[in-house]
């Protein structure tokens, strides 16, 4: 599946917008995660835990909505966007989205 958070695809022409793909995940900290975070503030640094937390996270949304736009018959996703809310403390979702489309070669 081709992704692209441009709206265009050089050499390619988008002939059928599908509708928007869609992909999210709810991920929550754990205390073992918690502690190593407050021991790393003390110090400073980056806090890798949660670092991983998110890479993982992001991967997982965009599957997601690799998964939606395949569905949907797309060979594509254009204008693909990713963002972030705070569900709860200690847990937030992670949200990709974009154009899922037809498209064939110039």
């Amino acid at each position: 599946m081709l992704m692209t958070t441009t709206e265009t695809i050089p050499g390619k022409e988008i002939t059928k917008i599908l509708g928007i793909a869609r992909g999210s995940t709810v991920r929550a900290r754990n205390i073992g995660q918690d502690i190593f975070a407050g021991l790393k503030n003390i110090v400073g640094g980056e806090i890798s835990e949660y670092t991983s937390l998110q890479a993982e996270s992001r991967e997982q949304a965009m599957y997601r909505m690799v998964e939606d736009a395949r569905s949907l018959g797309a060979d594509a996703i254009v204008g693909v966007r990713l963002t972030t809310s705070v569900i709860m403390q200690g847990a937030s979702e992670i949200l990709a989205y974009g154009t899922a489309v037809k498209i064939q070669e110039v």
